[in-house]
């Protein structure tokens, strides 16, 4: 298991990723509401699901995976995956669109909503943010109101099967109204914040939130 403290190493998607931030890759300059569109601009449809990640691939079976909730709570969780499981359970069906320009609908999920955990853990009310971390050391972080929005979940399935290992199983975050980076693969804790703390891919030039209507991709957008 990777030491959550310790960066993700660099590659090559990595730095190209970095370099398409300092270019302004895939802008195109227009608006669209998510009302009267539903593909965000500059992206196109795929029926495939791309893999990209920082180059590792954890393996976690499900009887090791761990879930840590601290920080701005009144109640701290602590969950194996049978308890995860054992709370509430949602199924949402929702579009994903990828700063990469792929956008992909109709995608069926199940997991605990996001509501639920807040729920549970009860954030202070100074709590204004959250940080993801993975296992495989990645982090992003949310606004708490991103995160909490009605189809937001943790997703241990996807069309009916388990989550796999290359699409962020055994659980992941699911944000569908932001870019899918803001969705962290193999979710390892989940901290709460009173101040903002950008994670990997916002201190590398992008986007801070990510609103894929807004076309929010990179820093100064």
């Amino acid at each position: 298991m990777a030491d959550e403290n310790e960066p993700p190493p660099e590659s090559k998607l990595t730095r190209t990723k970095e370099k398409w931030a300092r270019e302004g890759r895939f802008l195109t300059g227009r608006i669209t509401r998510p009302e009267d569109q539903r593909l965000p601009p500059g992206q196109h449809l795929t029926r495939d699901w791309p893999v990209l990640d920082l180059g590792l691939t954890p393996s976690i079976p499900r009887e090791r995976w761990r879930l840590d909730v601290y920080g701005a709570v009144e109640t701290p969780v602590f969950w194996t995956f049978a308890e995860f499981t054992a709370q509430k359970q949602v199924q949402f069906t929702s579009d994903i669109h990828c700063v990469t320009t792929w956008s992909r609908y109709d995608n069926q999920w199940e997991g605990l909503a996001t509501r639920e955990l807040l729920a549970a853990c009860q954030p202070r009310d100074d709590a204004r943010f959250v940080v993801l971390h993975s296992y495989d050391g990645y982090t992003t972080n949310l606004s708490l109101e991103d995160f909490a929005t009605e189809d937001a979940l943790l997703a241990h399935s996807w069309s009916d099967q388990p989550l796999t290992e290359q699409h962020g199983g055994p659980v992941r975050l699911v944000v569908p109204h932001l870019y899918f980076w803001k969705s962290a693969k193999w979710l390892q804790a989940i901290e709460f914040l009173t101040e903002d703390a950008p994670g990997y891919w916002e201190v590398r030039g992008y986007h801070n939130r990510g609103d894929p209507w807004a076309e929010e991709r990179y820093s100064g957008d």
